[in-house]
């Protein structure tokens, strides 16, 4: 266990006079409590000191002091986190991006925009599509930033087709902890130059690097975009269709797999029906190209598939009133799921897309045995899945016991189907013991010695992801 330096008023004095701006600066009671947590609240921890950065300078600086003192720094994006990356476990000083808001350039020649870690999703989405292009990488918290998403590799709905963020970051800026400033990629499509670094970066949650900017791949905005609602008999036949659909080469933008509980959950907390009543099951399916003719061809061929697996009806989106009200539905599940209980865990696992439904039943069957109530959702298509325990009416005492007893059979269980802990939530502080259980000792020994070449004082996010 490192010693780490307990803050004083030099160092914060020291602080004040590198951003030399006291209002971007929070310290003992003025720092908010959402600076505390995340977005599930699970894992919390007061920062001794924020400061809200503005540039790669400032962060270098107080890097280089932290670094030189021992004192732990937690990188903190929009807080939108479910696994406590974001949270400063040893205090210390936390460092919040949002300020670092601003797109850079956008290259049309080369099809990047550059970005600062701040920048939000939406902001970013808006953006290249007001000039035509398209960043494909879509979560579902859009709120977040760039910097979040890159540091957790996030996914989302349209990862089946396009991929995740990874796959659209060609070159990051980073303050490495020592505070030295680095470049890792850039604007080449190729690059086999050595280690790639640049990879160890993306996903690590804030362990080995602070990305100050990004240089994100675009590709030519698809011109239309149609989804088909698919109702089935049952969720099982619902999900055993999805790899029939994959293997057919028609490969949609989004496969995504809901059920009336969930639907209902969102019905209630938007305050608007869903188009359809008439199953409990559903596939949704999201179709883009350049043309209607292009798309129509696609899904007939999709719908006709799915009508021989026993789906109910193919209901097609092309009013875009409909398209938003189920995606908006869609949207909506964990906020949901969130607003009707007391409290909640999530389980991000991952698993073979042949294994979805085995995964799907086994959580139906959990419940029971558990007597806690499981709501699920996910990416069919990718075979990541979100489950998330309910507390409800239950005792402190008796949640702890039931939600942990409950994650560690989901995990056991995504384990035997050849599946990983998180999809793209990440690991963070709170699911470090079950990476631990799902992971060789080897591959963790390799991680945690990554770290100390990065950090050999530890003071970067300290506590998260394979750290002992």
């Amino acid at each position: 266990m490192e010693k780490y330096k307990k803050l004083d008023n030099s160092d914060i004095t020291y602080i004040k006079e590198i951003v030399k701006d006291e209002e971007r600066i929070l310290v003992g009671d003025f720092i908010n409590e959402e600076y505390s947590h995340d977005e599930l609240g699970g894992t919390s921890s007061y920062p001794d000191i924020v400061v809200r950065a503005k540039s790669p300078e400032e962060i270098s600086a107080i890097m280089k002091y932290a670094y030189e003192h021992t004192i732990p720094v937690t990188p903190r994006g929009a807080g939108t986190g479910l696994v406590g990356s974001s949270v400063a476990i040893e205090h210390g000083i936390m460092i919040d991006t949002t300020l670092m808001n601003h797109i850079l350039e956008l290259d049309e020649e080369n099809l990047t925009v550059t970005v600062e870690p701040g920048v939000l999703l939406m902001e970013l989405g808006t953006y290249v599509e007001e000039h035509d292009f398209f960043y494909p990488p879509d979560p579902g918290e859009k709120s977040a930033t760039i910097g979040g998403n890159i540091s957790t590799n996030a996914g989302g709905m349209r990862a089946v087709k396009y991929g995740v963020t990874r796959d659209y970051v060609m070159g990051l800026e980073v303050v490495l902890p020592n505070g030295e400033i680095t470049q890792f990629g850039g604007k080449v499509v190729k690059n086999s130059s050595g280690y790639d670094l640049k990879n160890l970066i993306i996903g690590s949650e804030g362990t080995l690097g602070f990305i100050t900017k990004a240089i994100l791949k675009l590709l030519p905005l698809p011109k239309k975009v149609i989804s088909l609602l698919i109702p089935f008999p049952t969720l099982e036949q619902a999900i055993d269709t999805v790899p029939v659909i994959i293997k057919s080469k028609t490969i949609p933008t989004a496969v995504e797999f809901m059920q009336r509980e969930v639907i209902e959950d969102a019905e209630e907390y938007l305050g608007k029906a869903f188009p359809d009543k008439q199953s409990d099951a559903y596939l949704l399916l999201k179709f883009d190209g350049n043309s209607v003719e292009e798309i129509e061809e696609a899904y007939a061929k999709v719908a006709k598939l799915c009508l021989e697996q026993g789906a109910l009806d193919v209901l097609i989106s092309d009013t875009e009133e409909r398209e938003e009200s189920i995606w908006k539905a869609r949207g909506a599940f964990l906020e949901a799921i969130k607003g009707s209980t007391t409290y909640m865990d999530e389980v991000d696992m991952v698993v073979p897309r042949n294994c979805v439904n085995d995964m799907v039943v086994y959580l139906h069957n959990l419940q029971k045995e558990k007597d806690i109530r499981i709501k699920s959702f996910g990416h069919a298509g990718d075979g990541n899945l979100h489950a998330y325990i309910l507390k409800d009416d239950l005792s402190d005492e008796e949640w702890e016991k039931r939600m942990k007893d409950t994650m560690e059979k989901i995990y056991q269980k995504a384990h035997e189907l050849r599946g990983q802990v998180s999809g793209e939530h990440g690991i963070g502080f709170a699911k470090k013991p079950y990476l631990r259980k799902s992971l060789p000792t080897e591959n963790l020994e390799l991680m945690n010695g990554i770290k100390k070449v990065f950090d050999p004082k530890n003071i970067l996010n300290p506590h998260k992801v394979a750290q002992l």
